[in-house]
């Protein structure tokens, strides 16, 4: 198989982690390249229902190498509890299936104190984060005040930079937030109930990545959220502070000089949003009640409420191309059943003028969605796994989507299992 990324084409949530679970029998290496503990990888397998969080979402393949790359912001302490959760129902994780980048830096303690104290100081303001640290922790990254991996594995080197790292970082919390420091005693009981415990995992991930390369093993790259919370290319400030886009993948894994031969971008069949920001096709009351409940849309991470509403077409067809998909997986078509008929957003009206352009995020909250209907089908479709048996009304929505992003639809999803997949 070829090298393949699997990435969100939208606001994240699309579910990424039941495609990779699902395509990782053809693959040998998967490797998460971006993010943290911040949002979750839903997977339902045989052994029950898994929302992952930092463990890329191939680790229940017996003979798939899981990696953590070097562009994932490393919280040891929700890695080492997501681990136990995982290995209780079963699964086996060793440094034989699962490897973490030496280059990879630590998510600490700190990182989410201050990404609560600064969700609290803007109020109203919010910008909508999970307070799982990700933007403090990308921050110091690029101010270059992070500790390695591969620190763990010299003590005495890691305590004299955690030394200088807590004089700054406590000036931070205190004189800034008027929060609490932390002691040096502190850090190092962290660092020994969870980062300890790591360890044996930490290796030169770009090397094994190299060999994989030249023995022709097939890579898959694993992406958190959408191509919309994109740092650069999503609806900013209302994004996340890492790159969500396919064109990071090489970056962050640890092998910058490889190929993507394939990205499949993944949609859901309609429109899902967790945290702030512009939402454009949003619905609200009762009609928003119904689609959550049917589509069970509330965060892995946070169990926050997801702000629904049909699909945005203007925006996906936006994400299609900002991640440069080869092929789409749509999700989630079966949770349509119940609807009569079937609103899209097919433009926007931005100033007067109809568009099918999606905004610069500077204006994009002026937007106003212009809405088509579909004809619904009225069917539990759940059970069906041939595109000919499906109603011809669900294979029009389909073929209707697929002609207005200008990209085609390979897989249609048509529940969580793994099996519950339609191939085109």
């Amino acid at each position: 198989m070829p090298n393949c990324a699997i990435v969100g084409i939208n606001w994240g949530d699309e579910g990424k982690g039941r495609m990779v679970d699902l395509l990782t029998q053809h693959y040998d290496v998967v490797v998460r390249y971006q993010g943290g503990g911040n949002a979750g990888h839903t997977v339902v397998n045989e052994r029950g229902k898994f929302a992952l969080h930092l463990l890329p979402s191939g680790i229940f393949r017996e003979n798939t190498v899981n990696i953590l790359g070097n562009g994932v912001a490393l919280d040891c302490e929700s890695l080492w509890n997501e681990m136990q959760d995982v290995i209780a129902k079963g699964v086996s994780i060793t440094p034989d299936n699962l490897k973490i980048s030496d280059r990879a830096s630590l998510l600490l303690p700190w990182h989410r104190d201050l990404d609560g104290l600064e969700e609290a100081r803007l109020k109203d303001k919010k910008f909508g984060s999970t307070r799982q640290g990700i933007a403090p922790f990308y921050s110091d990254k690029y101010q270059k005040k992070t500790v390695l991996a591969a620190e763990l594995l010299y003590p005495e080197h890691l305590e004299a930079h955690l030394k200088d790292l807590l004089e700054w970082k406590n000036l931070t919390l205190t004189r800034v937030y008027g929060a609490e420091g932390y002691t040096l005693e502190q850090l190092l009981d962290w660092f020994h109930t969870y980062a300890d415990r790591i360890k044996p995992f930490i290796c030169d991930t770009g090397a094994y990545l190299r060999d994989a390369q030249a023995e022709g093993k097939s890579i898959l790259f694993e992406a958190q959220l959408g191509a919309l919370r994109d740092l650069d290319y999503g609806i900013y400030p209302y994004t996340t502070s890492s790159n969500a886009i396919a064109a990071y993948a090489p970056v962050g894994s640890g092998l910058p000089n490889a190929k993507l031969d394939e990205v499949i971008g993944v949609v859901k069949a309609y429109s899902s949003c967790v945290g702030e920001g512009p939402f454009t096709c949003e619905w609200f009351g009762e009609e928003a009640e119904k689609l959550r409940e049917a589509g069970g849309e509330y965060g892995a991470k946070t169990g926050r409420p997801r702000r629904v509403g049909p699909i945005d077409l203007v925006a996906t067809r936006y994400g299609v191309r900002t991640q440069g998909a080869t092929a789409v997986a749509l999700t989630k078509l079966d949770i349509l059943s119940y609807m009569d008929t079937i609103p899209v957003c097919a433009r926007y009206e931005l100033n007067g003028e109809i568009t099918d352009e999606f905004p610069n995020p500077v204006v994009l909250a002026d937007a106003k969605p212009i809405t088509e209907t579909l004809p619904g089908w009225g069917c539990d479709i759940s059970g069906i796994r041939r595109w000919e048996d499906l109603p011809a009304e669900a294979r029009a929505y389909v073929e209707y989507v697929e002609e207005k992003i200008g990209c085609h639809i390979r897989y249609v999803s048509v529940g969580p299992e793994r099996d519950s997949i339609i191939i085109r």
